[in-house]
């Protein structure tokens, strides 16, 4: 037979039963009239008109009443505010009615000192045998700590909507901003270019300009303008950065060449001239310099005589007539700006009616083409040049628009291009 010991209590646990059996006795020494009283939320029943037939103590110190106001005297609607008077009478006393209980219902009842304190009401209503109503039983419980947590929430929620409408708000006026700086920006950036190409006589020209961003003003210039009688000049060219800083040292740089070219246009020495003030306005502090090319025209019977410079910067493309197109080599060309002492290298050309000649910053031979992001590079834009029929000038530039807008994000940088041709001679018919 097998036998389990069980071990007797020790005194520690026989002082926590007898604690423990104190507690129920205690608690079940409560008599129901007592908690009925004194239970932390209110108690009352009304008769079926609304007559407050019992109260229990706990409502009756919410509301700052004796029992001898209530009883018999006062209905459940009499202590409420008006605004829950019109709830229940809309509202609350219908639903009570008509499904015989309702639960959770917020109201607001006058409490002590004339003071609304928000409660949550729960109403059943009870029946005789016959399913006759007798009376209606009322629980209300203190909804004070809900109802400041709820305006607390509402608080929050009208302050989150506020900052989502401030924040709205600085949006909307930052992109006002920056339409304004993009409109600034872009009339600044036109008062760095010719409005328009002059008209030259025996001489058709063209020009683009790519800015990559809308934001920043671009280093790149160009333009065409007259010299003496009968001759006229011209220049593009590209400095170093962007934004404001650039424009200031682009700025500089044209006016510098148009005063040059007026007091002795000969190409070398209108670079010299404008490497002397660059390096003389920027040595001493952030170094800017920049490329360029400049030239003159001089118009013949049936010809355009071309001398140019460069200045660090590509080469000239000449497009002939004939469908075919050669670089004008100006090698030995230094950048303009860095060094005090410079050394450029001039060349000459002739060009003959339906040649062109074309002018570009390195935005287009540096942009990035195909999966491999590779240089488009002068030897594509040779090809391509020599694959389009010599219509002139404005055609060739047509051309290479299509061709910049089809690089895409490939194309990250400003691009200039300027194309002088002689007009094509008319065709026999």
């Amino acid at each position: 037979m097998c036998r389990t010991d069980q071990a007797a209590p020790g005194p520690d646990e026989e002082q926590d039963v007898d604690a423990t059996n104190a507690a129920f006795t205690a608690l079940l020494e409560d008599s129901a009239e007592e908690l009925y009283e004194q239970a932390p939320c209110g108690y009352l029943s009304t008769l079926t008109d609304g007559t407050i037939a019992k109260i229990n103590t706990t409502l009756l110190d919410w509301l700052g009443l004796e029992r001898s106001q209530v009883v018999g005297r006062m209905r459940f609607t009499d202590l409420l505010t008006v605004g829950g008077k019109l709830y229940h009478e809309t509202h609350f006393a219908p639903m009570l009615q008509m499904h015989g209980e309702i639960s959770g219902i917020a109201l607001d009842i006058k409490a002590a000192g004339k003071q609304r304190m928000p409660v949550l009401v729960t109403s059943k209503v009870k029946t005789s045998d016959e399913g006759e109503p007798l009376l209606i039983r009322t629980t209300v419980f203190d909804a004070r700590d809900r109802r400041a947590y709820e305006v607390e929430l509402l608080r929050g929620r009208q302050a989150a909507e506020e900052a989502q409408r401030e924040a709205e708000a600085a949006r909307r006026e930052a992109e006002a901003d920056r339409e304004r700086l993009q409109e600034a920006l872009a009339v600044l950036q036109q008062n760095l270019l010719p409005a328009q190409l002059p008209a030259v006589p025996g001489l058709d020209a063209a020009s683009y300009y790519h800015t990559a961003s809308p934001d920043l003003l671009g280093g790149d210039f160009y333009d065409l303008f007259p010299l003496d009688t009968g001759r006229w000049a011209f220049f593009l060219g590209d400095v170093c950065g962007k934004g404001p800083q650039a424009a200031a040292v682009t700025s500089l740089t044209r006016y510098t060449l148009r005063a040059a070219a007026l007091h002795d246009p000969a190409p070398v020495t209108v670079l010299t001239t404008l490497n002397t003030v660059l390096h003389e306005r920027y040595s001493s502090g952030d170094a800017r310099y920049c490329t360029a090319i400049f030239g003159t025209l001089e118009p013949g019977s049936d010809h355009v005589e071309v001398h140019l410079a460069s200045g660090g910067h590509p080469s000239a493309l000449i497009q002939r007539a004939d469908g075919s197109a050669d670089y004008l080599p100006t090698p030995g060309g230094m950048l303009i700006g860095v060094l005090p002492e410079v050394q450029f290298t001039d060349a000459r050309t002739r060009l003959l009616p339906g040649d062109t000649l074309l002018l570009y910053t390195d935005g287009l031979t540096e942009a990035r083409t195909g999966p491999d992001r590779q240089l488009y590079g002068e030897d594509a834009l040779h090809t391509f040049t020599t694959g389009l029929p010599p219509a002139g000038p404005q055609a060739l530039i047509t051309s290479l628009t299509k061709l910049l807008t089809g690089f895409g994000d490939g194309l990250d940088d400003d691009t200039a291009l300027l194309a002088l041709g002689v007009p094509a001679l008319p065709t026999a018919e």
